[in-house]
């Protein structure tokens, strides 16, 4: 893939949180940094246009929770056609993190996302998406 430069100019409010950015998030260059913000842009209108994008959904739960397993399974279940995989992982002896990778219109894995996640006895739980292409 070719690199095209060409020139940027921010008002200096803008530029420092340009820079904040570049330190926090260890970006080699400001470059890497609006790269990243375009991906993210670009993600972004996937999820708005509802294209088809790919990602996983992590959570992590106590699998001692009353019926959170089936409840969990039959989610998934009913999105089958979206899910590619599962990996499931013990962190300690209640406590276990599950990761789901998904691929599918943007709407309905924001949907199967919030099913899972607000899943009574779900702990914590992200969708983390990407484009595609």
């Amino acid at each position: 893939m070719q690199v095209k430069r060409f020139g940027v100019s921010l008002e200096e409010d803008i530029l420092k949180s340009l820079d904040e950015l570049v330190r926090n998030k260890k970006f080699p260059n400001r470059s890497q940094a609006i790269r990243y913000l375009i991906k993210s842009t670009l993600v972004e209108e996937k999820v708005d246009s509802n294209k088809t994008v790919a990602g996983a959904i992590v959570i992590v739960y106590d699998h001692h929770k009353r019926e959170l397993n089936n409840k969990l399974m039959h989610v998934q279940h009913e999105y089958h056609d979206m899910i590619l995989s599962t990996q499931h992982v013990h962190l300690e002896h209640d406590l276990c993190l599950e990761t789901i990778a998904v691929m599918g219109k943007a709407r309905l894995l924001l949907e199967l996302a919030d099913r899972i996640i607000g899943t009574k006895g779900i702990k914590h739980g992200k969708l983390v998406i990407t484009d595609v292409k």
